[in-house]
């Protein structure tokens, strides 16, 4: 199954600052989870996902007030019940007018039965374009890197 990306946008309003006048962390973070979720939920019902992971959110340029964050997600690994997307976060840059990568990184969601246990979604993705297939890759790895205390 070949996946298309999903895009939402966000308004940066003066709420969603931090003490130094850019976008705050906790915000970019909760549009990040957001936006993941979206792209899993067209391929399973959402009602059974759970986000479990956010693996290496990378601010890469700050984002000021007035400006409009693109969140662009893609599902990009399947495990047996899990679903890691790939995110990334664009601003115009107005003078270029090119769009600039701010942030970016991967989200591991569970697909879930009624007491929240894992259970398999049978989802099998197959990726053509090198960029996915790389990034698929990095999110394996992401899978296979987690630990527990």
């Amino acid at each position: 199954m070949e996946i298309k990306s999903v895009k939402s946008y966000r308004l940066v309003k003066s709420e969603d600052l931090n003490h130094h006048g850019t976008l705050f962390a906790g915000r970019t973070s909760e549009w990040f989870v957001e936006s993941g979720f979206i792209a899993a939920s067209l391929l399973i019902n959402p009602r059974h996902l759970i986000c479990v992971n956010i693996h290496g959110m990378h601010f890469i340029k700050p984002v000021k007030l007035g400006q409009t964050v693109c969140f662009e997600s893609k599902v990009i690994h399947t495990g047996n019940s899990s679903i890691i997307t790939y995110t990334k976060v664009s601003v115009l840059d107005e003078a270029e007018h090119t769009e600039k990568v701010v942030v970016d990184g991967f989200i591991t969601y569970l697909y879930v039965d009624e007491n929240t246990r894992p259970k398999n979604h049978n989802i099998v993705l197959e990726f053509k374009h090198p960029k996915d297939i790389k990034l698929n890759e990095i999110a394996k790895n992401l899978k296979d890197s987690i630990w527990t205390i």
